[in-house]
Protein backbone atom coordinates (compact mmCIF):
# COMPACT_ATOMS: atom_id res chain seq x y z
CA UNK A 1 0.00 0.00 0.00
CA UNK A 2 1.39 3.42 -0.95
CA UNK A 3 1.59 6.25 1.57
CA UNK A 4 2.34 9.91 1.10
CA UNK A 5 3.73 11.94 4.00
CA UNK A 6 4.35 15.51 2.96
CA UNK A 7 4.65 19.04 4.28
CA UNK A 8 3.64 22.16 2.30
CA UNK A 9 4.99 25.69 2.53
CA UNK A 10 4.49 28.98 0.78
CA UNK A 11 7.55 30.24 -1.08
CA UNK A 12 8.80 33.77 -0.42
CA UNK A 13 11.34 34.20 -3.26
CA UNK A 14 12.65 32.57 -6.41
CA UNK A 15 16.07 31.83 -4.89
CA UNK A 16 15.27 28.11 -5.36
CA UNK A 17 15.46 28.32 -9.17
CA UNK A 18 19.27 28.22 -9.58
CA UNK A 19 19.40 25.20 -7.23
CA UNK A 20 16.86 23.18 -9.22
CA UNK A 21 18.11 19.92 -10.70
CA UNK A 22 15.02 19.45 -12.89
CA UNK A 23 12.07 21.52 -14.15
CA UNK A 24 8.97 19.82 -15.59
CA UNK A 25 5.70 21.22 -16.96
CA UNK A 26 2.56 19.68 -15.42
CA UNK A 27 -1.05 19.70 -16.47
CA UNK A 28 -3.45 17.99 -14.11
CA UNK A 29 -7.13 17.72 -13.37
CA UNK A 30 -9.48 15.97 -10.99
CA UNK A 31 -12.38 13.61 -11.54
CA UNK A 32 -15.19 14.47 -9.10
CA UNK A 33 -15.94 11.94 -6.34
CA UNK A 34 -18.80 11.80 -3.85
CA UNK A 35 -16.79 10.40 -0.94
CA UNK A 36 -14.08 13.06 -0.65
CA UNK A 37 -11.36 10.86 -2.07
CA UNK A 38 -9.13 12.36 -4.77
CA UNK A 39 -8.80 11.00 -8.31
CA UNK A 40 -6.13 12.93 -10.22
CA UNK A 41 -5.13 12.71 -13.87
CA UNK A 42 -1.75 14.23 -14.67
CA UNK A 43 0.68 14.76 -17.48
CA UNK A 44 4.21 15.39 -16.23
CA UNK A 45 6.43 16.20 -19.17
CA UNK A 46 5.62 13.40 -21.63
CA UNK A 47 4.21 10.86 -19.15
CA UNK A 48 0.58 10.35 -18.10
CA UNK A 49 -0.52 9.24 -14.63
CA UNK A 50 -3.69 8.48 -12.72
CA UNK A 51 -3.56 8.79 -8.92
CA UNK A 52 -5.96 7.85 -6.13
CA UNK A 53 -5.66 9.45 -2.66
CA UNK A 54 -7.68 9.11 0.52
CA UNK A 55 -8.15 11.54 3.42
CA UNK A 56 -5.07 12.76 5.27
CA UNK A 57 -4.47 11.78 8.88
CA UNK A 58 -1.84 14.17 10.19
CA UNK A 59 0.59 14.61 7.30
CA UNK A 60 -0.08 11.10 5.97
CA UNK A 61 -2.50 9.66 3.43
CA UNK A 62 -2.67 6.61 1.21
CA UNK A 63 -1.70 7.21 -2.39
CA UNK A 64 -1.72 4.92 -5.41
CA UNK A 65 -0.24 6.25 -8.65
CA UNK A 66 -0.07 4.49 -12.01
CA UNK A 67 1.54 5.44 -15.28
CA UNK A 68 -0.88 5.54 -18.22
CA UNK A 69 -0.39 6.41 -21.89
CA UNK A 70 -0.07 10.17 -22.41
CA UNK A 71 -2.84 10.07 -25.03
CA UNK A 72 -5.23 8.51 -22.49
CA UNK A 73 -4.32 11.18 -19.94
CA UNK A 74 -5.01 13.94 -22.49
CA UNK A 75 -8.45 12.47 -23.27
CA UNK A 76 -9.28 12.03 -19.57
CA UNK A 77 -8.25 15.62 -18.83
CA UNK A 78 -10.33 16.93 -21.75
CA UNK A 79 -13.41 14.75 -21.20
CA UNK A 80 -13.63 13.73 -17.52
CA UNK A 81 -11.84 16.30 -15.38
CA UNK A 82 -13.31 19.47 -13.93
CA UNK A 83 -12.21 22.86 -15.26
CA UNK A 84 -10.18 24.93 -14.66
CA UNK A 85 -7.25 22.60 -14.40
CA UNK A 86 -3.85 22.94 -12.81
CA UNK A 87 -0.97 24.19 -14.94
CA UNK A 88 2.42 24.57 -13.32
CA UNK A 89 6.14 24.16 -13.60
CA UNK A 90 7.68 21.95 -10.92
CA UNK A 91 11.24 22.64 -9.82
CA UNK A 92 13.04 19.84 -7.97
CA UNK A 93 15.55 21.12 -5.42
CA UNK A 94 17.71 18.91 -3.16
CA UNK A 95 16.88 19.30 0.54
CA UNK A 96 19.22 19.13 3.49
CA UNK A 97 18.69 17.34 6.76
CA UNK A 98 20.20 18.36 10.10
CA UNK A 99 23.45 16.60 10.90
CA UNK A 100 23.18 13.55 13.16
CA UNK A 101 24.85 15.45 16.00
CA UNK A 102 22.26 18.26 15.90
CA UNK A 103 19.23 15.95 15.65
CA UNK A 104 17.57 14.91 18.88
CA UNK A 105 18.07 11.29 19.94
CA UNK A 106 14.35 10.47 19.77
CA UNK A 107 14.02 11.54 16.12
CA UNK A 108 14.44 9.10 13.26
CA UNK A 109 17.84 9.43 11.59
CA UNK A 110 16.50 8.35 8.19
CA UNK A 111 19.10 8.80 5.46
CA UNK A 112 16.59 9.05 2.59
CA UNK A 113 17.48 11.72 0.03
CA UNK A 114 14.93 14.47 0.53
CA UNK A 115 13.93 16.94 -2.15
CA UNK A 116 11.77 20.02 -2.40
CA UNK A 117 9.19 20.10 -5.17
CA UNK A 118 8.42 23.74 -5.85
CA UNK A 119 5.29 24.37 -7.91
CA UNK A 120 5.07 27.67 -9.79
CA UNK A 121 1.44 27.89 -10.90
CA UNK A 122 0.10 29.37 -14.12
CA UNK A 123 -3.35 30.10 -15.55
CA UNK A 124 -6.05 30.68 -12.93
CA UNK A 125 -3.50 30.08 -10.14
CA UNK A 126 -0.84 32.48 -11.46
CA UNK A 127 1.12 34.07 -8.62
CA UNK A 128 0.92 31.09 -6.27
CA UNK A 129 4.17 29.26 -5.46
CA UNK A 130 4.13 26.28 -3.09
CA UNK A 131 6.97 24.00 -1.95
CA UNK A 132 6.34 20.44 -0.80
CA UNK A 133 8.70 17.99 0.81
CA UNK A 134 7.83 14.31 1.01
CA UNK A 135 9.32 12.59 4.06
CA UNK A 136 9.60 8.93 5.08
CA UNK A 137 7.98 9.57 8.49
CA UNK A 138 6.19 12.40 10.26
CA UNK A 139 9.19 12.66 12.64
CA UNK A 140 11.76 13.22 9.86
CA UNK A 141 13.75 16.41 10.40
CA UNK A 142 14.84 18.71 7.55
CA UNK A 143 16.24 22.21 7.17
CA UNK A 144 14.08 25.06 5.91
CA UNK A 145 15.84 27.07 3.20
CA UNK A 146 15.69 30.89 3.36
CA UNK A 147 13.19 30.97 0.47
CA UNK A 148 10.61 28.93 2.43
CA UNK A 149 7.75 30.86 4.04
CA UNK A 150 4.70 29.95 6.10
CA UNK A 151 3.76 26.28 6.52
CA UNK A 152 0.36 25.48 5.00
CA UNK A 153 0.30 21.69 5.53
CA UNK A 154 -3.29 20.62 6.10
CA UNK A 155 -4.80 23.88 4.81
CA UNK A 156 -7.11 22.51 2.13
CA UNK A 157 -7.20 25.73 0.11
CA UNK A 158 -3.60 24.97 -0.94
CA UNK A 159 -4.39 21.43 -2.16
CA UNK A 160 -4.14 21.18 -5.93
CA UNK A 161 -7.57 19.52 -5.99
CA UNK A 162 -9.06 22.54 -4.22
CA UNK A 163 -7.26 25.00 -6.52
CA UNK A 164 -9.27 23.57 -9.43
CA UNK A 165 -12.54 24.54 -7.74
CA UNK A 166 -11.40 27.77 -6.07
CA UNK A 167 -8.40 29.09 -8.03
CA UNK A 168 -5.91 31.50 -6.48
CA UNK A 169 -7.14 34.36 -8.69
CA UNK A 170 -10.53 34.24 -6.89
CA UNK A 171 -9.15 34.53 -3.35
CA UNK A 172 -10.21 37.78 -1.70
CA UNK A 173 -7.09 38.13 0.42
CA UNK A 174 -3.81 36.69 -0.77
Amino acid sequence: MGKEIERKYLVRSDLFKPMATRVTYYRQGYIPTVNGMTVRVRIAGDIGYVTFKDHAIGFTRHEFEYEIPKEDAIQMLDLMCEKPQIEKHRYVVPATQPSASSASSDVSSDTTELKWEVDVFHGDNEGLVIAEIEVPSEETQFDLPAWIGEEVTGDKKYYNSHLCFKPFKTWAEK
